[in-house]
């Protein structure tokens, strides 16, 4: 079997704009050259999984939870640095050896930080 990865999260939302500078300025994601209208892949170098912002149709309806899971080493000082910046995150969870907490980006999507596999 050919070996396989995750290249890219996709996620309808209706304003691309304001959902793409979240994911910059918080998690420091870029604009991948694109010039299809409608979409815009945002990642770190081309390298990896991407996310990608594609346009939700008016007759779309939301009927599925998606979460993005980022790694960060210390969650407690991610989340405060974010939060001056104005990202809200929910309270920091303690599960065994990790810790993690939730927010949202605009379009109601869920986003997660979280150090599990870091310490």
């Amino acid at each position: 079997m050919d070996s396989v990865k995750i290249s890219r999260i996709i996620l309808y939302v209706r304003d691309i704009p304001k959902v793409a500078a979240l994911y910059e300025q918080h998690f420091g994601l870029k604009p991948l050259s694109s010039a299809e209208q409608g979409w815009l892949e945002l990642g770190t170098t081309g390298e990896g999984c991407s996310i990608a912002l594609h346009q939700a149709s008016a007759a779309q309806k939301r009927d599925a939870e998606i979460k993005i899971s980022f790694g960060v080493r210390d969650v407690r000082a991610f989340k405060a640095s974010r939060e001056a910046n104005g990202l809200k995150f929910g309270v920091v969870h303690e599960a065994g050896s990790f810790e993690f907490s939730n927010a949202r980006d605009p379009a109601g999507n869920s986003i997660q930080i979280s150090n599990r596999g870091l310490k």
